[in-house]
């Protein structure tokens, strides 16, 4: 195996019962860093501080790591126009603080025979918030429901 010291310096490829002892001199331990090289790296160091620097490394990757939600914003096809004015400034809203918002028309009792007017909603919408939104998922029908994703841009 390939062993490194302390200093960064490489001593080489060495049997492990060899770098063991090296390691105990030190006062400190034998860590294989990368066990897939040919030979095996290891180095020697304090495998306790190594530790505490990989879990500070893994918490800083977390709180970089983006956290949203979605939010659902619910629709009929009669919904009026000064409510879907009201709906788009709650959906702007949920952009500006970067959550994702899917955009759902219902559909109840004979309104399955007015889609077209629920994907005429759904464009409405998309058009009204064009300039802070992006579409991530285009007017799909499932069911009794119509839905789009938007997420901010």
């Amino acid at each position: 195996m390939r062993v490194i010291d302390p200093d960064g310096n490489q001593l080489g490829i060495v049997p492990i019962g060899s770098a063991i002892t090296t390691a105990e001199d030190f006062g400190l331990d034998l860590v294989e860093v990368s066990p897939d090289a040919k030979p095996p790296v290891c180095k020697i160091m304090d495998y306790g501080r190594y530790k505490f620097q990989q879990e500070k490394k893994q918490q800083e990757a977390r709180k970089k790591q983006a956290v949203f939600q979605i939010k659902e914003i619910k629709v009929r096809p009669k919904t009026d126009t000064h409510d879907l004015d009201i709906k788009i400034g709650h959906i702007e809203k949920f952009l500006a603080k970067k959550n994702k918002v899917k955009v759902t028309v219902m559909f109840r009792g004979r309104e399955i025979t007015m889609t077209e007017r629920g994907r005429q909603l759904l464009n409405h919408i998309a058009e009204h918030t064009g300039e802070f939104a992006t579409i991530e998922q285009h007017p799909k029908m499932e069911g009794r429901t119509m839905s789009m994703v938007l997420s901010p841009k």
